[in-house]
Order: C-alpha cells, then sequence, then structure tokens
C-alpha cells in the first residue's frame, strides 16, 4: 500500500516540476499561437465558400480555439494547484470563468463581421455580449480581491498531519488529471465524427464539486472547528454555482458567478476576522 502510494506521489510531484517548468510555459505559448494560425484559416474559406469539415465554425474562431487552449490549460493549473492550497484553487476556478465569459463575448462576435445595421434590434441582440464582457472585469476584480484577502491557515496539529492530508490531495489530483485528459480526447474524438467543436468543462465542474466535498469530508479527521467545516463548504458551493454558471443562459451566468464571487468573499472576510480574534485572545492570554 505505502509502494502504490508513493509510486502516485511520484508520479504527480514529476508531472508538477515539468509543467511549472519555463519550457513547459514555452511549449504552451507556441501551441496556442499555432492553433490561432491555423484557426485564421477559417474567416478565409468561409469567405471563399470553400467546403471543409466543420461548415458551423465561427468566423472568429481562431479567438475561440485560442481561448479554448487557453482555458485547458488554466484547469491543469488548478489541478496542480490544488494539494497546495484549496484557498487558492478556488481563486484558480474563478479564474477560468472569468476567461470563459471573455471566450463567449469573442464568440458571440463572431456572428457580427462585416457591415451592421445599428437598428435596436440589434443592440438588444448585442447586449449579452456586453454581459459576459462586463461579467468577466467583475470577476477578474473579485478574483484579485480574494487572493489579496486570503489568510492561509493549518488545520492540521502536526508537519506529519499536514504531510498526510497533502499526500490524499495529491492522489486526488492525480486522478483528477487523468479524468480531464479523457474528458479532452473524447472531446476532439467528437469534434471528428461529428464536426461540432465543444469543451465539456461542465463535466469537469461536475467532478470538481464532488472533489471539494471529498476533501471537505475528509479535512474533518484533521480538525472539526465550526468555522473551517463552513469555509470548506462554502467553496464547494462556490463551485457549484460556477458549475451552473457555464451552462446558463445570458445574463444568469453573469448573475450566478457574482453570486460565487460574493460568496467567497464574505466568508473569506469573516474568516480572517475569526483568525484575527482567535490570535488576540492567545496574545491576551
Amino acid at each position: 500500500m505505502n509502494r502504490l502510494l508513493s509510486a502516485h506521489l511520484r508520479a504527480f510531484d514529476w508531472l508538477d516540476q515539468h509543467w511549472e517548468s519555463p519550457r513547459s510555459t514555452r511549449w504552451i505559448s507556441n501551441l496556442v499561437v499555432v492553433f490561432f494560425i491555423l484557426g485564421s484559416v477559417v474567416p478565409l474559406l468561409i469567405f471563399l465558400e470553400v467546403p471543409f469539415p466543420f461548415p458551423t465554425l465561427s468566423p472568429f474562431f481562431a479567438v475561440e480555439i485560442a481561448f479554448t487552449i487557453l482555458l485547458v490549460f488554466e484547469i491543469l493549473g488548478l489541478i496542480f494547484l490544488l494539494p497546495k492550497s484549496v484557498a487558492d484553487s478556488i481563486g484558480k476556478q474563478f479564474e477560468i470563468i472569468s476567461l470563459l465569459l471573455l471566450r463567449d463575448a469573442f464568440k458571440e462576435f463572431g456572428h457580427y463581421m462585416g457591415d451592421l445595421n445599428w437598428e435596436p434590434e440589434l443592440l438588444l441582440e448585442l447586449l449579452p455580449m456586453v454581459a459576459d464582457g462586463f461579467g468577466a472585469v467583475l470577476i477578474f476584480g473579485m478574483t484579485a480581491l480574494f487572493y489579496r484577502t486570503q489568510k492561509h491557515q493549518k488545520i492540521t496539529q502536526s508537519n506529519e498531519e499536514q504531510a498526510e492530508f497533502i499526500s490524499v490531495k495529491k492522489v486526488i489530483s492525480l486522478y483528477l488529471a487523468l479524468v480531464f485528459f479523457l474528458i479532452v480526447f473524447l472531446d476532439i474524438s467528437r469534434a471528428f465524427n461529428t464536426g461540432v467543436v465543444s469543451f465539456s468543462i461542465q463535466s469537469f465542474y461536475t467532478l470538481l464539486i464532488f472533489t471539494d466535498i471529498f476533501i471537505l469530508i475528509f479535512s474533518l479527521r484533521y480538525s472539526s472547528k465550526y468555522y473551517n467545516l463552513f469555509r470548506y463548504s462554502s467553496f464547494a458551493l462556490a463551485t457549484l454555482f460556477l458549475r451552473l454558471t457555464i451552462s446558463a443562459p445570458a445574463y444568469y451566468n453573469v448573475l450566478l458567478a457574482v453570486i460565487a464571487g460574493v460568496l467567497v468573499l464574505g466568508v473569506t472576510y469573516i474568516y480572517n476576522g475569526l483568525l484575527l480574534k482567535s490570535s488576540a485572545s492567545k496574545l491576551g492570554s
């Protein structure tokens, strides 16, 4: 059992080490550039009315595919961040949602290429794109504020317990990465079989909800203090709201994302106040 656990931890550490290397960063950047250039061919094919395997693609497909690839790598970053800090992984989830809203805004803009007839009906049609863009800015600001107000506090009582907790989260993250690669593979296969390009981020966020709840349950063996329990539970609830954001219609997606942001910010401020009060009482005693 210990040998199997060690193998899992070595595999995760190896992936994490290579993921954070400068070489990986350059490779990701080059990959995004290559796909952006390839995606830029789509508007030309549409203009020339050349038949190709994906007739439903938007003329703005290059930007859409670039943002999608960035989202894939942001999710991988979230997976590798999870063992280090649950709170920071929540912040990474909000980063992903803000990029997703930006991608949707660019995707919507692809329907309005060329000359536009600025009638009132067109202005109403543009409102969802404006809402996505403005919502992305709001989430961006909330994410920055969330990182700034974070005060990390260990829930374990010893270094041994801390190492055990991190090891469990590493194993979870390793299998989460494997499932994510499977989801990406199935999406690519579906695109070639049906001609419809899509990214099943909803499935991954559903899995994240169960992951957050499992970590919450497992953390009870180290601490059953109410404010720690409530903090972890609120993070899981925020993930649920973000999952709903992905599939929600226009306006409601931004509303749910903002509600999730207000939730984690409110809990963070209250939790920080409890920590300060606890520290002051210890000094006073």
